[in-house]
């Protein structure tokens, strides 16, 4: 047990009515800062790790878990409480503040990084939970325990909720990740600092904590100052090729990288194109289904916000309008005020044809009353919960709805190589639904052998249809030998993805696990 001396009565008394409030207070703040590195801590796995479900439950419980540690210790702690609460936020302040910047830099360089990542969210759980006990303690001279219960609460939960509010609509927009999580160790270490000099009743504690809070605030300062400089090397030891541009947004981290020969995007740290190769999936994912109706006037892009795949659709001249729904506006603003981007996308999402909208497609195309005579889907691979909602009987059978009375709908659809009965699960899906499906695949030597499905209201699917001139890739010839599928990514009975099974991303995740995804 650890023990320190008591201070006089008469002095304990007097310095705690002048707490009353401002302890409260400091309530509210240290709830705000402990949810955030909740967040912070969630936030960052699901981008290095993947699996934003998984990852945000099992940081949730671990850190929900150590808080209750750290209020089971608390009872341990005596003597000045308040002298034991300014240390605890100093080290809330360290740890939580510097768990971000860490995690990033470390991510390359240690083999157990899932190790270190939940020890740091058991450390800062431990310290955060330690609060709440030492104020109630604090201040149970001051308020009858009913009072002092709902008080402590209430400024609990409103920290709380601001936190919930503020990390996604203006914190990860704006600070990014690391310079949120420095931020609120720089107020975790206000508040310590404030008590301090406001209520501490000796000088030699003052100056025995004075050193250490200064080494505390330049410490952070300095890593808040130098945030995208530690992101930029994080990064760069993510990525072989140069990093040219980073944005973190409510929604996922978007970097592109350069070499000689090509750029790359990654969401998440996961490739979605390189421009040496992307013209080989796009065609294949596009010209496919537009050559069995290349009359059709009205299309509607899901996912694609990149504009690759309306880039296609526009070399069809009866093309009269193109809806694309995206859910990141970060992405699809990056595709249209990029001068490189605009290039290679060819100005797609700047066309009078196009109409961009940022909404989330599970919710919006069950809003949505018009009908298309061609859908592209152009979705993540469904490597969590929330995007194989996309890929689900419930999405599908909206989706049906969406279609002219001879439209049809192509749905991109993982590797039917490396995830064949994830491929195999997105057909059986959309069949369920009563679509006539056509799979087929082709080679991305990025990615390697990559399927699509292509969805039909009626069996009338012309495989000698006109393509436009100037196509790098896709003939009528290539076009036949996509259909083709040898035993190694034959079909495979699966079950179908359901809104409340959701069988897809699991096998999804099995099936690319040992392939680093």
């Amino acid at each position: 047990m650890v023990k320190e001396a008591e201070p006089e009565p008469t002095t304990v008394r007097s310095g705690l009515t002048s707490l009353h409030w401002l302890l409260l207070v400091s309530v509210f703040v240290i709830a705000t800062c402990g949810l955030i590195y909740e967040l912070v801590a969630g936030t960052l796995a699901s981008y290095l790790l993947g699996d934003s479900v998984t990852q945000f439950s099992t940081i949730i419980g671990a850190y929900l878990f150590s808080m209750g540690i750290g209020s089971w210790l608390s009872k341990y702690l005596e003597g000045n409480l308040l002298k034991w609460f300014i240390r605890i936020e100093i080290l809330v302040g360290l740890v939580g503040g510097c768990s971000a910047p860490l995690l990033f830099v470390l991510f390359e360089y240690v083999a157990s990084f899932r190790l270190i990542l939940y020890t740091l969210v058991g450390l800062t759980g431990i310290l955060v939970g330690l609060e709440i006990p030492l104020l109630m303690r604090i201040l149970e001279n001051q308020l009858t325990f009913k009072d002092l219960v709902s008080r402590v609460f209430t400024f609990d939960y409103i920290g709380a909720l601001l936190a919930s509010l503020i990390f996604p609509l203006i914190l990860i927009p704006q600070l990014g990740l690391i310079r949120t999580s420095l931020f609120f160790g720089l107020l975790n270490i206000g508040v310590a600092a404030f008590l301090l000099y406001r209520f501490a009743e000796t000088r030699p504690f003052r100056r025995g904590f004075s050193l250490i809070l200064l080494v505390s605030v330049g410490l952070l300062t300095t890593g808040f100052i130098y945030a995208e400089r530690i992101m930029t090397y994080s990064e760069g030891l993510a990525f072989q090729d140069t990093v040219i541009y980073t944005k973190s947004t409510p929604y996922q981290r978007i970097v592109l990288t350069r070499n000689n020969r090509e750029l790359r995007l990654y969401l998440n740290g996961n490739l979605q194109f390189s421009s040496a190769d992307e013209y080989r999936y796009h065609e294949a994912l596009v010209h496919p289904a537009m050559q069995a109706r290349p009359l059709a006037r009205n299309v509607l892009v899901l996912g694609g916000g990149d504009g690759l795949a309306v880039r296609e659709l526009l070399k069809y001249p009866s093309v009269q309008r193109v809806k694309l729904v995206d859910l990141d506006p970060g992405m699809t603003k990056l595709f249209q005020q990029n001068s490189t981007l605009v290039q290679l996308n060819n100005r797609s999402l700047l066309s009078p044809k196009v109409q961009v909208i940022n909404n989330d497609a599970f919710t919006w195309i069950r809003q949505d009353t018009a009908r298309y005579d061609v859908i592209i889907v152009d979705f993540p691979d469904p490597s969590n919960y929330s995007i194989g909602k996309l890929y689900s009987t419930t999405f599908y059978t909206e989706l049906e709805k969406r279609l002219a009375p001879d439209g049809l709908a192509v749905v991109q659809s993982t590797s039917p190589y490396v995830a064949r009965k994830s491929f195999w699960c997105i057909n059986h899906t959309l069949a369920t639904v009563g679509f006539q499906t056509i799979p087929y695949h082709t080679y991305v030597p990025s990615f390697g052998e990559w399927g699509y499905v292509l969805a039909l209201r009626n069996q009338h699917w012309r495989l000698d249809g006109p393509l436009p001139k100037g196509l790098r890739y896709v003939t009528p010839s290539t076009i036949r030998d996509m259909l083709y599928f040898p035993p190694d990514m034959a079909e495979v009975p699966t079950e179908v993805n359901k809104l409340n099974n959701q069988v897809l991303v699991q096998s999804f995740e099995e099936e690319w696990a040992p392939y680093g995804q």
